[in-house]
């Protein structure tokens, strides 16, 4: 979530300038000066700058732009579904979810399983692409601020808990299981 919250903090900026002032020109040139401000502090402190981030810059450059030339506030509004597309196409990768795991949890879920969740966050993502069109193109930019700000956030959390649950629950089932046969789980020994 730490490097999401990166490629989205431009945006959330944005949002909450908007928000604040309701000035839609005064918060897309701020979130493009912050955006290229980010990029630099990175560089400056010798970290690597994620492609994701780069996009992420060009993305609020260039639909930044476009909203402050044309007067239109959708184009800034878009962007964040490009990123969650990107991150959609990223999270096809089968396995992806398995390196945010603990060993106790890929030692005790089946690849299906992993592979799977991998899946369902990749479609999550591409839903909120698609309702953040729907939002930007036929709503306010204050119902669309909130939508960013609670919708796609709220959402992403209640997969994350979701998930956990699962996964949770089907390790300490699979550990109770294998302590009744009087199998040591691997992840014990």
């Amino acid at each position: 979530m730490k490097e999401f919250f990166n490629d989205m903090l431009s945006t959330i900026i944005f949002v909450a300038l908007y928000m604040a002032i309701g000035d839609i020109y005064l918060a897309t040139g701020t979130a493009i000066a912050f955006g290229i401000c980010q990029i630099a502090y990175f560089k400056l402190r010798g970290r690597t700058v994620d492609a994701m981030q780069w996009m992420s810059l060009g993305l609020v450059i260039v639909f930044g732009s476009a909203t402050l030339y044309f007067h239109d506030p959708r184009f800034i509004m878009v962007k964040p579904s490009i990123i969650h597309f990107a991150i959609a196409f990223v999270m096809l990768r089968k396995g992806w979810i398995g390196r945010y795991l603990p060993s106790i949890a890929t030692a005790n879920l089946t690849q299906r399983m992993i592979d799977g969740w991998g899946y369902a966050w990749a479609a999550l993502m591409v839903a909120l692409g698609v309702t953040n069109i729907v939002v930007a193109l036929l709503c306010s930019p204050v119902i669309w601020g909130y939508f960013i700000a609670f919708g796609t956030m709220s959402a992403k959390i209640v997969m994350f808990a979701v998930q956990y649950w699962v996964f949770r629950s089907t390790v300490r089932r699979r550990l109770a299981t294998a302590g009744e046969n009087g199998v040591i789980p691997a992840t014990v020994r």
